[in-house]
């Protein structure tokens, strides 16, 4: 079912799909314009708030921004692995149908995505990987914290996930958009992210891709990033050197700068 709103130019869909294994929240912008289609995967133990405005209101893009099974509103519980999650995402894709999408993942996500591309449906046409890599390694800390003091955890966390002069706005945002989450849902993705590795099949994924990361992210740092571009036959990379993991909302112009000229390019083969 669709809802016009001709006085913005685009249509809004319900927010939610019923998949096989959950039911996903999430929040469509559909210009009437629209060439083409992205759809966007926050990373552990967050929810489509993480995406800024400038990423999710892109002109001519319908943009699509999930919350994966058991975050946001979308519904428990979450998935254990990254593949877990792919699939969910593969089925929301064929269940509205979408053509020429570029998926958008930022750190987990940015997993996910990698996982969708190894055997992608027919409608995914290109990656955009953002503070990922091939290998997520989880330091025991963060792990071993969320179940013991999972307040002070996601404080620690939060630390670890701008660059030098943090926004405190952001911070805070950041901080109870995390504590929203419930921990043994960030848990399980952190340990999902610890269990992901395709540094040997980075050869299988043919997909274009754009691979940008921060050069003082100290969750993943610009080397993973450096990394994965190399390993994949079709990829260029970006550094934004002031960039934290949080890269899309620290510099979300710069951003979307970055993945505009990529979705332009995209049109242009």
């Amino acid at each position: 079912m669709f809802v016009s709103d001709s006085a913005q130019g685009y249509t809004l869909p319900m927010p939610t799909i019923t998949l096989p294994h959950t039911t996903l929240y999430y929040a469509p912008f559909l210009p009437t314009d629209a060439r083409q289609t992205l759809v966007l995967i926050h990373g552990a133990g967050s929810s489509h708030l993480t995406w800024p405005s400038a990423l999710r209101r892109l002109p001519q893009t319908a943009v699509y921004a999930l919350d994966l099974a058991g975050h946001g509103r979308s519904a428990p519980s979450g998935r254990q692995t990254t593949a877990d999650y792919a699939q969910d995402v593969i089925q929301f894709i064929e269940a509205l149908e979408l053509e020429d999408v570029v998926i958008l993942g930022h750190s987990m996500g940015g997993a996910i995505a990698q996982q969708i591309a190894l055997a992608p449906p027919p409608g995914v046409v290109a990656l955009v990987l953002l503070g990922t890599g091939a290998r997520l390694r989880v330091a025991p800390a963060f792990t071993e914290g969320i179940q013991a003091d999972f307040s002070a955890t996601v404080d620690l966390l939060n630390q670890f996930y701008w660059g030098a002069l943090p926004n405190p706005d952001l911070l805070a945002a950041n901080r109870r958009s995390m504590l929203a989450c419930a921990p043994q849902v960030m848990l399980a993705d952190f340990l999902a992210c610890d269990s992901f590795d395709l540094r040997d099949r980075l050869s299988e994924i043919s997909l274009p891709a754009l691979v940008v990361s921060g050069g003082q992210d100290q969750m993943t740092p610009a080397k993973f990033g450096q990394f994965l571009a190399e390993q994949l036959p079709r990829a260029e990379f970006a550094l934004i050197e002031e960039a934290g993991h949080m890269m899309m909302l620290e510099f979300p112009e710069r951003v979307a700068e970055l993945v505009q000229g990529f979705l332009a390019k995209l049109q242009g083969e």
